[in-house]
């Protein structure tokens, strides 16, 4: 039985990886998840100087899912090749580091930094709706979106997967701009920007106003969205969004996704992942399917 899937030329060994900002690096799960076991992690985001991220309150409860606004707080690039990186090449699984930042500039900066490290892919956040500045701008204009992929594109040395933002009336558009520029892959959908009022206080019950919604409420929009840019571009996908189970991901395959980034399943079950691979796993030897890749698309 195959489970490993190609994204841009790197082999994972199943299709399952975390997305980014609900592992950390894979420390803070290192005793509950063998890290060995997981197709890629995929790092927090990385950006060039420490950030400290968006005032507390963060984050809110919300039917189905969660809403955060974290901001992307993060120590740095400095810290992260210090102390992150190590860890992670200790593991046998490949690394997706998440590289945000808030001007083209600093997004090459993280970019060329990494060059020469030991990292696999590189997942370039143009689509976090709780930053004031750059994501959300270059992820919702196709024109900035090609323009910065081009620019990260002429600089990387691993292949990019650039992050799509569902907040937008055409997801094709993104990725067509985003294929047209260089990129090796996309991943999608990241959050959709939300709002709770919390009646009692009579106020945002996040101090950002608006959040990202994320959890299994998102995942039937998701699931359509991967569908569409699986049927609008030729580039490698990597699904997320509410994946909480076997089904879930097998979903976001079937509609065209190479791999799978398990988000908001982690912080009630830190045991997720691994019961996706193997429910995975199970579904493959029940219905006689030899090859993960058989299944990728399948639904047309």
């Amino acid at each position: 039985m195959n489970l490993s899937v190609d994204i841009a030329g790197v082999t994972l060994k199943n299709p399952i990886t975390v997305a980014s900002g609900t592992f950390g690096s894979g420390m803070e799960y290192d005793e509950f998840v063998d890290l060995n076991a997981l197709g890629a992690v995929t790092t927090k985001g990385v950006a060039s100087v420490p950030w400290p991220g968006n005032p507390t309150p963060r984050i809110a409860e919300t039917y189905g899912g969660m809403m955060n606004a974290i901001g992307l707080q993060n120590p740095g690039i400095d810290t992260f090749v210090a102390r992150d990186l190590p860890f992670l090449q200790k593991k046998d699984t490949k690394i997706i580091v998440n590289v945000c930042g808030k001007t083209t500039e600093e997004y090459v900066a993280v970019v060329e930094r990494l060059a020469s490290e030991k990292v696999d892919l590189l997942e370039i956040n143009v689509s976090c709706p709780n930053v004031k500045e750059g994501g959300i701008a270059f992820g919702q204009d196709p024109k900035a979106l090609f323009a910065i992929t081009k620019e990260i594109k002429a600089k990387a040395k691993q292949p990019i997967i650039m992050k799509l933002s569902p907040n937008v009336t055409d997801i094709t558009e993104m990725a067509r701009a985003a294929e047209a520029a260089g990129a090796d892959a996309l991943s999608l959908i990241n959050t959709l920007t939300g709002m709770k009022i919390d009646v009692k206080k009579r106020t945002f019950a996040v101090a950002n106003k608006t959040a990202g919604v994320s959890g299994p409420a998102i995942k039937p929009i998701a699931v359509r969205m991967v569908y569409q840019v699986a049927n609008a571009c030729k580039l490698p996908l990597i699904g997320m969004g509410g994946c909480m189970c076997a089904e879930d991901a097998l979903e976001f395959i079937m509609a065209g996704a190479s791999a799978v980034a398990v988000g908001t399943a982690n912080f009630h079950n830190p045991y997720a992942t691994i019961e996706i691979i193997e429910g995975i796993k199970k579904y493959m030897q029940d219905n006689q399917v030899d090859d993960i890749r058989s299944l990728i698309g399948c639904v047309k």
